[in-house]
């Protein structure tokens, strides 16, 4: 019997050690395909300006010790986003500068929240395989590949961090929880979103003292975020009001109750309501068992189908990531419910929904709409690569936006039309279309030579304080003329 009980327990640590051995190789797979992938694309010209050029500007900056003032978007990096979480990235442009390093890491991260994942899960269903399918599909999910391949986000950060304090939550792993939450609030001032629902659980659940004091920290940071530091760079709390329909936050619950069915048919169009299933559908649903975690997603889903920026209720943005995590946690907790047996078939279907969504709707190369991208060795980009050589160090250029990343080591870029025109740029809407002081600085202008008739415009308007440098098959750098 003694022989037998040895055997059971060595058979049950090597199940165990091959199990963690799966879910980091799967981690380690998706980190390391998405890497090469998203780093590919970079160098074939399939990023911009917004949004790696301008966090890959700030970064160097803080890197060098200076104020991130980015001139892709003219105005402070902190200023657009309370992302304080980025000074904690500079470091590592000591030793790896660069667009790709940003990429890197956020293929990384993403990554990672399949192990507090698989952590919890194991204990929570009392099995390593099933914990493994449970990490399996946080790293199927369309919405984690999709904000994978959208430039870089500070906010990729959360698909480690939400999945950590969820995990720390479940466990009562009080210190866990508050590192992991403090780290969730140094990501952005919107986080508060998902923040203050788990927080709500946390004290409904788990510990009552902990979780109002997660409420109100994260209040307390998303206010300070807003109306100190963002409104002290940029002069007001957040530029995206017009984000919320019906004249703001106010008009938006005065419509509510005053005239419900319109509201309704705005929240049911422009596939708002087929985003909320492309969001669920992964994990089959499964969370409806026991939905009280699922529901801290809640208020992020809620706001994503609220707003009138497209992006924020289409899965291929990074808006959905930081609602993924309740969900496939949710879904843990709630099979954790049922039956052991029960417990094998419901995991089963819930990895054939993530593997059938991941094909549908994911940007993986075996989805059925794979990102489609030039390769660095396109004839395009190579030709980009060898005329960027000859654009100075420290000169103020202003380029094509798809050349902005692999420019952006410097004080002063701007992503062409700017500043001759201001486009998408500043903080005061009035400025829009008008010329900036700053033209009378730029050294060197690039452009493709391909150009269409709005970009056309602007480059005849300005051309002619400007002369050929150098032109290839693809490109034209242009200098300031000495006259």
């Amino acid at each position: 019997m003694t022989v037998l009980k040895t055997l059971f327990k060595n058979q049950r640590f090597s199940s165990r050690n091959i199990s963690v051995a799966a879910i980091l190789f799967a981690a380690a797979l998706y980190a390391w395909w998405f890497s090469i992938v998203t780093i590919d694309t970079h160098r074939g010209l399939g990023t911009s300006a917004y949004d790696l050029g301008l966090y890959d500007q700030g970064v160097w900056l803080l890197s060098r010790f200076k104020a991130p003032f980015v001139t892709l978007m003219g105005r402070n990096m902190f200023g657009d986003h309370a992302s304080l979480i980025l000074i904690l990235l500079a470091p590592l442009y000591w030793l790896f500068p660069g667009s790709e390093t940003l990429l890197v890491v956020q293929s990384i991260a993403i990554a990672a929240g399949s192990i507090p994942l698989y952590l919890y899960a194991r204990r929570r269903l009392n099995n390593d395989w099933l914990a493994v399918m449970a990490g399996m599909c946080w790293l199927l999910h369309p919405a984690v590949s999709g904000s994978n391949f959208e430039n870089f986000h500070p906010d990729s950060m959360l698909g480690l961090f939400v999945p950590l304090a969820l995990y720390a939550a479940l466990e009562s792993k009080w210190r866990l929880y508050i590192f992991s939450v403090i780290l969730c609030a140094l990501v952005k001032e919107d986080v508060v979103l998902v923040l203050v629902p788990l927080g709500i659980w946390v004290a409904l659940r788990r510990n009552r003292r902990i979780g109002y004091a997660t409420i109100a920290a994260s209040v307390i940071a998303t206010l300070v975020g807003m109306f100190v530091l963002m409104r002290s760079l940029i002069g007001v709390p957040t530029r995206n009001g017009w984000r919320i329909p019906f004249g703001g936050f106010g008009g938006f619950i005065k419509k509510s109750l005053t005239d419900p069915s319109t509201v309704l048919e705005y929240l049911s169009s422009e596939g708002r309501l087929f985003y909320i299933w492309q969001m669920v559908a992964p994990v089959g649903v499964l969370f409806v068992l026991m939905p009280d975690l699922a529901l801290v997603s809640g208020l992020v889903l809620l706001g994503n189908i609220v707003s009138t920026f497209w992006y924020q209720f289409h899965i291929g943005y990074h808006y959905s990531l930081i609602a993924v995590p309740a969900l496939i946690f949710g879904s843990v907790y709630a099979i954790g419910r049922v039956s052991k047996r029960s417990r094998i078939l419901l995991c089963g279907a819930m990895l054939i929904c993530s593997m059938t969504t991941a094909v549908i709707w994911g940007s993986y190369g075996f989805s059925r709409q794979p990102q489609y991208h030039w390769p660095a060795s396109h004839p395009v980009a190579v030709a980009a690569r060898d005329i960027m050589k000859d654009v100075p160090d420290d000169a103020v250029i202003s380029v094509y936006h798809s050349l902005a990343p692999h420019l952006a080591h410097r004080e002063k870029i701007y992503m062409f039309p700017n500043p001759f025109r201001v486009v998408l740029y500043g903080v005061d809407i009035s400025l829009e279309g008008s010329r900036l002081p700053e033209s009378e600085l730029v050294e060197f202008v690039l452009l493709p030579s391909q150009r269409d008739a709005e970009m056309t415009k602007d480059w005849n308007s300005v051309s002619g304080s400007f002369e050929l440098v150098r032109a290839n098959e693809a490109f034209e750098l242009y200098g300031r003329s000495g006259g």
